[in-house]
């Protein structure tokens, strides 16, 4: 059996320095280390587990084998753990009771600090963290538990969570008010080529949902696409002229309501989904969390952005 208590967190850190730098001089200059001190917490660990835990490619490629990966698993998660610990303390100092770390899609951005407001107001004695990112950088969040909670538009398929449906997520497709389809009236697929897209970053939920309904639609080999990092530039983008986006109503409420973007209309359109809360499961929820999460589940449709109809 491994000895759990020789394994410390300097190893765990210098593997994974070493496995996302992939030398052990890289990563001695990222910790301040000297090499042979890298090193030397790599070979305790290596002799602590009883196997390699790097496979070297070259000079500047170092791998995580099964065992290292294993390892590289827990130290996310220790490291998740360690944050929300250290966000309770945070609380504690300050006279709080503790803290509820919520991670979001950055989709869900627009509304979130809402949420925050609302439950520090509701709850003042608990101090509210809200983190953003994009579906894979909340996802991964949530797998090395870093969140008491998250906010997303698909829930993940992981056992490890839980998923509690809060509210409809319709998408619309967007355009200019001066562009040529606004105000036409209903269009189909046809009235799309020759246009452009503009999409969100590979990874992002918003990207996944408009590839598919642009495949749906038969349109994904009739117009050009520009990549977007943000909600916030595709808004603009389109505001421009440069492009059409299919994006969550939540994200373009105000501009629809000003009259800064059109709504073009179409079959199938809006495409309706789901905002869920997730609940991790492999962890202890504590009272202030599960107050958190009922406040929102019940609150719901006060936090989100009132949509025309």
């Amino acid at each position: 059996m491994k000895r759990r208590d020789r394994v410390t967190l300097k190893q765990l850190r210098a593997l994974a320095a070493i496995v996302e730098y992939g030398t052990i001089s890289q990563a001695a200059d990222v910790l301040g280390l000297t090499g042979p001190a890298v090193h030397g917490q790599l070979k305790t660990l290596e002799e602590t587990i009883g196997a390699p835990l790097i496979d070297r490619h070259g000079r500047s490629n170092a791998t995580a084998t099964a065992q290292g990966q294993a390892l590289l698993s827990a130290h996310e998660e220790i490291q998740g753990a360690l944050g929300r610990a250290l966000h309770q303390i945070l609380a504690m100092d300050r006279g709080q009771i503790g803290s509820v770390v919520i991670g979001v899609v950055s989709t869900a951005k627009y509304y979130a600090p809402r949420i925050v407001k609302r439950l520090r107001d509701e709850m003042p004695e608990v101090d509210v963290v809200l983190k953003v990112g994009n579906r894979s950088e909340t996802l991964e969040g949530l797998e090395r538990g870093a969140f008491d909670l998250c906010i997303m538009g698909r829930p993940p398929r992981s056992a490890l969570a839980r998923a509690v449906r809060l509210a409809d997520h319709p998408h619309v497709l967007i355009a200019a008010p001066d562009h040529r389809l606004a105000g036409a009236g209903m269009i189909n697929a046809g009235d799309l080529v020759g246009e452009t897209f503009v999409m969100r970053e590979r990874g992002s939920g918003t990207r996944i949902l408009a590839n598919r309904f642009l495949a749906d639609i038969g349109a994904e080999t009739e117009l050009s696409t520009i990549e977007m990092a943000s909600n916030e530039t595709i808004k603009q983008s389109v505001m421009s002229g440069l492009g059409l986006a299919l994006i969550s109503a939540h994200t373009v409420a105000d501009e629809l309501d000003v009259g800064r973007l059109s709504t073009l209309p179409m079959a199938g359109l809006p495409l309706l989904r789901q905002w869920f809360l997730i609940l991790p499961e492999d962890t202890r929820a504590t009272p202030a969390v599960l107050r958190a999460a009922d406040f929102i589940e019940t609150h719901i449709d006060e936090l989100l952005p009132q949509l025309a109809s």
